[in-house]
């Protein structure tokens, strides 16, 4: 390996590098704060190290990784995410007697495992990516070990994971076994000529992707995990493990990519199957697709709709929220693109924003679960509910919200591709999730007196008292600040995407 693919890497080891002292850390000094503090200041370099690697892309290292523009972007985006997971963990994490350090070098390694995902080339770092983030999560879901949902909800992972690796492991054996070739870039075409096995193969690592995205028909047992899971590893999973695996998708099935930034390996790819007409983005794909997001936008929306517990609202919305993106998927081209770049962004903001809050106000026995729970919070805890408010308003996509401008986009690239259906599914179950994420709302600001707030959250906020740590209430103030900012004046965000998606402002 050469030097020029070491400061490539450079984001990458540093991650690596950072967790095993971490670990070590851990494992002498039985201590919170100095683990915390050196995961921050790890996160941090690598996400410096990442903004520098800017002016160089694209790259590729090996024909394992690449790097072009839109990677670097979702992997700023992870690591952006990490480090405000590092807080929100810390702020929840330090009033637990006997709690270590390995739990920061979880994170670590996960964010690495996701990193790897998103700048995947090849199926091998496909893989090692996916199941180094796999593996991490069971361990941080369950780590809450003297509650039992905890424990049932890594159990639960652990085998919605493992399925969805035996069949990528089995999906990838067919492909490779039809093409030779074990280049991701090669899915674009589908295997074309190669034979029945190549589709098989396609549509076998396609149900494994379909688990860990938690999309209709695999989404079951997605709200027990999201429910037993501490809520700052909740945020993570909806997040930073999703949306690294959205990222990986785009580049190996989006054309768009082509002549805007992309690694030379996509780029060949994309315009192979754009001249040859054939492959997954043509036939019966589409209409899969389709299908699932669907399924997915009123699957997830009508099961929401019935739940009384807001953590497992929310991983309801989740299903929803990737048949929304789904639709982006759908349109392709440049407006497809720029429409999953912003989503993103939208999301990832309002999820961990909300996850934080949920965080900040349990009791020491249990997360505050039910919708009554935070009946009152607006009278104890005006800052949290403001907060929470922001979040909800941007994850159902009200005006002058992030979430509000990403609907739209998504909503544009769809009717620029004419998927007049899925646009009309994806306004109307808009309107449904507004019913749900408005109970939420309604119910911190029921009942609003100071002196004597009826929900469970109230009552935390008296045992616990009515601030947040600084570092955290700091970093919701920013979450806050960038929900309402990107939701009023989306151009600066809209043109940095536009200089590596192609797409017009």
């Amino acid at each position: 390996m050469s030097a020029a693919d070491m400061m490539s890497l450079l984001p990458l080891v540093i991650l690596a590098a950072g967790s095993i002292l971490v670990l070590l850390m851990a494992a002498f000094l039985h201590r919170l704060l100095p683990a915390f503090l050196l995961t921050a200041g790890v996160t941090t370099a690598a996400l410096v190290f990442a903004c520098i690697s800017w002016a160089d892309a694209p790259f590729t290292v090996g024909a394992l990784l690449s790097f072009d523009r839109f990677v670097l972007f979702g992997v700023v985006l992870i690591l952006a995410a990490t480090l405000f997971v590092s807080v929100s963990s810390w702020s929840s994490l330090r009033g637990r007697p006997g709690e270590g350090g390995d739990y920061f070098f979880l994170l670590l390694v996960a964010s690495l495992g996701a990193c790897i995902l998103a700048a995947s080339s090849a199926f091998a770092s496909f893989f090692l990516g996916l199941e180094l983030l796999s593996v991490s999560l069971y361990a941080m879901i369950g780590w809450r070990r003297e509650q039992g949902i905890g424990t049932e909800a890594a159990i639960k992972y652990l085998i919605l994971a493992g399925a969805s690796s035996a069949f990528l492991l089995f999906g990838m054996a067919l492909f490779y076994a039809a093409t030779g070739s074990m280049d991701l870039f090669r899915l674009v075409d589908g295997g074309a000529g190669a034979g029945i096995a190549a589709p098989i193969g396609l549509g076998i690592m396609l149900v494994a992707v379909g688990f860990k995205l938690a999309v209709v028909p695999f989404h079951m047992w997605t709200p027990d995990v999201y429910d037993g899971a501490p809520a700052p590893v909740t945020g993570y999973i909806a997040s930073v493990s999703k949306g690294a695996m959205v990222i990986v998708l785009a580049r190996a099935f989006l054309p768009a990519l082509a002549g805007s930034g992309a690694s030379a390996a996509a780029s060949a790819a994309a315009a192979a199957t754009a001249s040859a007409a054939q492959g997954p983005l043509s036939g019966a794909f589409p209409w899969v697709l389709a299908f699932i997001a669907g399924l997915s936008m009123f699957g997830g929306n009508i099961l929401a709709l019935r739940e009384s517990n807001v953590k497992r609202i929310l991983a309801c919305s989740s299903i929803a929220h990737l048949g929304y993106l789904l639709v982006a998927f759908l349109a392709a081209g440049t407006e497809g693109l720029r429409a999953i770049a912003f989503y993103l962004v939208a999301y990832f903001v309002s999820t961990l924003g909300a996850f934080a809050v949920i965080g900040e106000l349990p009791t020491k026995e249990r997360d505050a679960s039910t919708v009554d729970d935070y009946k009152g919070l607006a009278a104890t805890r005006p800052g949290m509910a403001g907060v929470f408010t922001a979040m909800i308003f941007s994850l159902a996509g009200l005006p002058l919200t992030a979430g509000f401008i990403g609907k739209f986009l998504i909503l544009r690239a769809g009717a620029s591709a004419e998927l007049w259906v899925l646009a009309v599914m994806l306004a109307v179950n808009s309107t449904i999730s507004i019913f749900y994420y408005l109970r939420i709302v309604s119910s911190m600001f029921r009942g609003f007196t100071a002196s004597a707030p009826s929900g469970a959250a109230g009552a935390a906020a008296r045992a616990v008292g009515t601030r947040a740590p600084l570092a955290a209430a700091l970093a919701l103030a920013a979450l806050s600040l960038a929900v309402v900012a990107l939701g009023v004046y989306p151009s600066p965000l809209l043109s940095f995407i536009g200089s590596f998606t192609g797409a017009a402002p």
